[in-house]
């Protein structure tokens, strides 16, 4: 008696915890980078609740998730960052048997070269970066990275806050790869950026909020990520975007899952129900980033095919590349030449 009276005190005690872990998920993404309704309707569908965490660059998010083991269920990392978690062995496999709408993933999206056949990562949006512009305060066609050096354009150029990105599109102005690690290559880049800091052509640093500044006319251009451009030109029709003749980046946003997550089977659904043609077409039509989902695509239509910020030409996406992860030993380089940046007077 005492045995069975043991027993169940210890299914009671084990109950709670049980429950727990199958009434959440913790999900950290970018900010402004969901239609915040599929949440909801997640929790109403499943019952499991949905602890949703912001982030704005990668290189922050890879620094939490780290720091808080099994903080995470589902982190939606870019490309090179999927390809620097995989080689600390960050990420858990995907069990493909619990996320059949896996196969309304397009074709050409799947098995890139930071993570064959997908065993770790799933695409949740990708794009290009570009130049948002003003069309009423920029005559000239906008076909080069050039344009962000032009003295005419003093104090009213977005950059972005982020190395990556703003070094990348520099190195690409000036010829050479964005995944260079030639010093002499990579401190041309760094003068450049000074050169144009100096000069008074930089209004800000900034990454989410320039997409409203630039609806609210605060400057002539910006580097900005597609999907927010699209946001921006879809409330001032005088904004419009360019990819410049140069080249530049080509991304893919991922959906991984820590391998020390707590909630693996809830994350599992969760990445799922986002791969799901309808909410797929939610997120899609709420921050207009191009979607990897067919599904989605064809229930969008011509809204989202005809869209040329969305749908880059062959020839536009020939021209761009993919970033590849920094290693550690490198990564002081870049941080120090960014920081010089950051710094100059």
């Amino acid at each position: 008696m005492k045995k069975l009276l043991c027993i169940l005190v210890t299914l009671v005690l084990m109950l709670p915890v049980c429950a727990s872990a199958q009434e959440v998920v913790n999900v950290f993404n970018w900010e402004d980078y969901i239609d915040e309704s599929v949440l909801i309707q997640f929790e109403q569908e499943t019952g499991i609740h949905v602890n949703y965490m912001r982030f704005t660059t990668n290189e922050d998010m890879i620094v939490q998730v780290e720091a808080n083991p099994g903080a995470f269920d589902v982190c939606f990392p870019s490309d090179y960052i999927v390809e620097r978690m995989l080689s600390k062995d960050m990420l858990a496999e995907i069990d493909y048997d619990k996320v059949p709408n896996a196969q309304y993933i397009l074709e050409n999206l799947r098995s890139p070269d930071y993570d064959p056949n997908n065993v770790h990562s799933l695409p949740y949006m990708w794009g290009t970066v570009g130049i948002l512009y003003n069309t009423t305060m920029v005559e000239e066609p906008v076909n080069s990275w050039g344009i962000l050096w032009d003295s005419k354009y003093k104090s009213n150029v977005f950059m972005l806050d982020s190395f990556r990105d703003s070094m990348g599109v520099t190195l690409k102005y000036l010829g050479h790869s964005m995944n260079t690690r030639d010093i002499i290559a990579l401190e041309s880049c760094k003068d450049k950026l000074i050169e144009q800091k100096k000069n008074g052509i930089v209004k800000a640093y900034q990454v989410d909020e320039t997409k409203d500044k630039m609806v609210a006319g605060e400057a002539a251009l910006a580097v900005m990520w597609s999907g927010d451009a699209q946001y921006a030109i879809d409330l001032n029709p005088d904004l419009a975007y360019s990819i410049p003749s140069e080249g530049s980046n080509i991304w893919i946003d991922a959906m991984v899952i820590p391998r020390n997550a707590q909630n693996m089977d809830n994350a599992l659904k969760f990445i799922d129900f986002l791969c799901r043609p309808d909410i797929a077409q939610k997120n899609c039509e709420a921050i207009w980033y191009s979607s990897p989902n067919s599904g989605a695509i064809e229930l969008m239509g011509e809204e989202y095919t005809e869209n040329p910020v969305m749908n880059p030409t062959d020839e536009e996406v020939a021209r761009c590349e993919f970033f590849h992860d920094i290693d550690e030993t490198f990564m002081p380089v870049y941080t120090a030449l960014w920081q010089e940046v950051k710094n100059a007077k």
